[in-house]
């Protein structure tokens, strides 16, 4: 195979736009995607297709023959398909109980189906070759779940359930699952929040109500007191992908304000985790 062929989705801004500018500077053929490249994200995918070793396409990865399509267009041009990574998703956050089950749907669309669209589409080239990585961006918000932030939190609970699972699966094939868990960081992701459309049950809270108006705003100082970097996540994604195959580690927790905590609960996790398989008959997918 030649250069390594690096397909990443969400890369008009945040940890999609950063990995992509990281990957091509690497010298990886990169094939950034982006939705309404001729609309709203125009700007941004005309600034991406000036820099050397990077190739901007259209994608919305709730349209799944879209995702079929990109894929195939990336096989079928480049003999080969190395690395995804999932980075199309969006934030949500206030009252769990104001969303309705559309706003539910439409989150899950995105972060939940969207990555396992693009998933499935590029796993049988993966195999086909016997080499292959895809990593999906979750959060620490995958591993336990904070109020006011509820149904994002349960979107990167099925990020992580389907990607341990498969890591599980495939990687007897040569092809390796993977999870970064990124903390907090100031990219665009928080100007984008989504909230629920049932409004009306606010009253009922009282000054609960006001709790994740002030949370943002807690936020917004600590980035300003503490200033964590977002290349942090970019900068893991390629470590990841310079690893051998088969060594990469299931997580990796990138968070500098709370990431021990989360650290250490997928530690515990993984311990148990190992005697969960072999009680039933699989400790030879630990290796």
């Amino acid at each position: 195979m030649g250069k390594k062929v690096v397909l990443i989705t969400g890369t008009n801004s945040g940890f999609g736009y950063l990995t992509a500018k990281s990957a091509a500077a690497k010298g990886y053929t990169v094939y950034a995607t982006i939705r309404d490249v001729n609309g709203r994200n125009a700007e941004r995918a005309k600034e991406l297709s000036a820099i050397d070793n990077i190739n901007v396409m259209e994608l919305d990865v709730t349209d799944g023959n879209g995702v079929n399509q990109v894929v195939s267009e990336v096989i079928a041009k480049e003999g080969q398909l190395d690395v995804v990574v999932n980075n199309a998703g969006f934030y949500g956050g206030g009252l769990a109980e104001s969303y309705t089950a559309d706003d539910i749907e439409k989150m899950f669309d995105v972060n939940v189906k969207g990555l396992w669209r693009v998933t499935k589409a590029s796993l049988a080239q993966m195999r086909k070759q016997g080499e292959g990585l895809i990593v999906n961006i979750s959060s620490g918000l995958g591993r336990f779940s904070a109020p006011f932030m509820t149904v994002y939190n349960g979107s990167k609970f099925a990020v992580e359930g389907l990607t341990e699972g498969l890591h599980y699966e495939v990687r007897p094939l040569g092809v390796d699952v993977v999870l970064i868990q990124p903390g907090a960081f100031p990219t665009e992701i928080f100007g984008k929040t989504a909230s629920g459309s049932d409004q009306s049950v606010a009253e009922g809270y009282g000054d609960l109500a006001k709790v994740p108006e002030q949370v943002g705003a807690g936020m917004g100082q600590m980035f300003e007191s503490l200033k964590p970097d977002p290349q942090m996540v970019p900068d893991a994604v390629l470590k990841l992908i310079d690893m051998p195959k088969g060594g990469r580690p299931l997580r990796t927790v990138v968070d500098a304000m709370t990431g021990e905590f989360i650290e250490k609960a997928n530690s515990q996790v993984a311990e148990q985790y190992a005697g969960f398989l072999t009680a039933f008959g699989m400790k030879d997918m630990l290796k």
